[in-house]
């Protein structure tokens, strides 16, 4: 089949090789790109004696599959893209298949026979014949059958582990029955469940599998809904560190990749093959999204993270990370890298960064001494009323932390929380307690052994994990006054506390107080307009 007006690929096919191409549905521009999407027939001719220009193209669709079927020519049929499911394995691990065969015909053990449990052995070894380690277990192999009294064998492959990870969902909810899979009233109660967070690959892996095992059971009458999972939520890959890459042509001389074309490494004017090679980071220096050599500023350099791998060397050992900066900020890094479905690339700069906030967290709550201890600091104290101010700011946080961390926006929730510690290492004199364990609970879930170390020396006994999770106060939000940015041509000139609420006039008069503008110019230049963000800014554009 060959569609370069309406399929990308074959556009591209004809272009390079010069071939016709025929549009036959209107509503794109075929000299630019393919078009796919809906329109009218055109171009038909009367093909297969039908009339089918300027038929919408979905009822000419049908209308040629109506065609086809009278004259012989094909048939209606849907096709399902599914890749087998092997499900049978030669090893020793894995799900016994409740199957005997008695005179080599196979059977299904009845239930009173179940479970088939794998035998306890010293070493399980391939058999060296192809079959299951299992084949050599004689002992396990060789059973009676209960309903001929014969001799039997049992199936020696085993299932890949999918028969009870498939519905290990269900039997969290009742571990411990002996009777049936699970409770019908515990699975009406929890089912289905509410999150279901995996990677891409799970769309043909284990969520389509768990899919099946449930609508079996859902048949069966076993659970009550059609669905195990409500929402589904795929996390991004973690790409290698960014890798820069710079191309020279024949003589040696680099190539700006503004001029090269990346995919067959050619410059785009002559087609003169060039040469990748890599450069160092600290041979470069960033403008805007680029980056250009610092020998040669007008040369931009190729920068692309790939997809860990040994062949490439970019793998991150975790445990080398942890070795240096800790669990906690490895942990947080991974949030803090962007949203939770976005591919990411990996910087070590980026875990340091995350080491410094807890160490700056952790200098906050203790006071080291010459000795290495750690103790509370004395600032933090009991009985001390918070201002205003500082209950605004604990209150903002735990609001906008527990919504981010809600929405699995982990990201921000760490960046509020990161500038709720900037907040507090500008306070002076003491600080009561009330006002840093809110903190320490929420963060909790993302630093779980710093935060623990914290609530012990709080003087807190139990875990901080156990803790109810602080709930913000709405009247601690209100605020009588805002921060306004009074700015000219877009610089911040002053920052100044007014009244909340100022209309844009009053706001406007408030600025030119504060700036001394007086009359329609500013700097010796007419004011062109005032740009004004209501309890935000005021901006002079002249």
């Amino acid at each position: 089949m060959a569609v370069p007006a309406h399929d990308q690929r074959d556009f591209e096919f004809a272009t390079e090789f010069d071939l016709p191409i025929i549009e036959v549905v209107t509503g794109g521009d075929i000299s630019k790109s393919a078009y796919d999407g809906p329109g009218k027939i055109v171009n038909w001719n009367n093909a297969l004696s039908l009339d089918l220009d300027g038929m919408d193209a979905a009822e000419a669709k049908m209308k040629l599959k109506e065609n086809f079927a009278e004259t012989g020519l094909g048939k209606w049929t849907v096709k399902f893209k599914l890749r087998d499911w092997l499900f049978s394995r030669q090893r020793y691990w894995g799900e016994p298949f409740p199957i005997v065969f008695v005179d080599g015909e196979p059977r299904a053990l009845h239930e009173s026979e179940l479970p088939v449990v794998l035998p306890d052995v010293d070493t399980y070894q391939p058999s060296g014949t192809g079959e299951s380690p299992l084949a050599t277990i004689d002992s396990w192999v060789q059973v009676r059958d209960k309903d001929t009294g014969k001799d039997a064998v049992r199936e020696t492959n085993t299932m890949p582990q999918w028969a009870g990870s498939c519905w290990y969902y269900l039997r969290y909810i009742d571990p411990h029955n002996d009777d049936v899979l699970v409770d019908r009233d515990f699975e009406k109660y929890w089912m289905p469940v509410d999150l279901y967070v995996g990677g891409v690959e799970h769309a043909v892996l284990h969520l389509l599998y768990a899919r099946f095992w449930h609508k079996v059971l859902y048949d069966c009458g076993v659970v009550s809904t059609k669905e195990p999972f409500q929402r589904l939520v795929n996390q991004g890959i973690i790409l290698g560190n960014v890798e820069y890459t710079g191309f020279k042509n024949a003589s040696g001389e680099y190539v700006s990749t503004k001029l090269i074309n990346e995919v067959d490494e050619t410059i785009k004017r002559t087609g003169e093959k060039v040469f990748g090679e890599q450069v160092d980071a600290k041979d470069l220096l960033k403008k805007g999204d680029s980056f250009f050599l610092k020998s040669n500023p007008e040369v931009r350099v190729q920068a692309r993270s790939h997809k860990m791998s040994k062949s490439r060397g970019n793998v991150v050992n975790p445990d080398d990370v942890i070795q240096e900066h800790g669990a906690d900020a490895l942990r947080c890094y991974l949030m803090f890298m962007g949203p939770l479905e976005q591919v990411k690339p990996w910087t070590t700069t980026g875990v340091q960064g995350l080491s410094r906030f807890f160490q700056k967290v952790w200098r906050i709550f203790t006071e080291e001494d010459e000795d290495g201890n750690a103790p509370l600091n004395p600032k933090i104290s009991e009985n001390i009323n918070p201002s205003k101010e500082q209950l605004a700011a604990l209150h903002g946080t735990i609001k906008t932390v527990t919504q981010l961390t809600e929405e699995m926006k982990f990201n921000t929730a760490l960046a509020s929380m990161m500038e709720y510690i900037n907040t507090v290492a500008k306070w002076e004199g003491p600080i009561d307690r009330c006002l840093l364990e809110p903190f320490v609970v929420l963060l909790s879930p993302y630093a779980p052994h710093l935060t623990e170390e914290l609530w012990e020396k709080l003087g807190n006994s139990g875990s901080v994990s156990k803790v109810p999770w602080p709930k913000h106060n709405e009247e601690y939000l209100a605020v009588d006054e805002v921060q306004y940015s009074l700015l000219i041509n877009g610089k911040q000139k002053l920052r100044l506390s007014t009244a909340v609420g100022l209309d844009k006039d009053a706001a406007e008069a408030f600025a030119r107080s504060a700036l001394k503008i007086n009359g329609d110019e500013v700097n010796g230049k007419p004011i062109k307009k005032v740009v004004f963000v209501p309890n935000k800014l005021v901006n002079f554009v002249a």
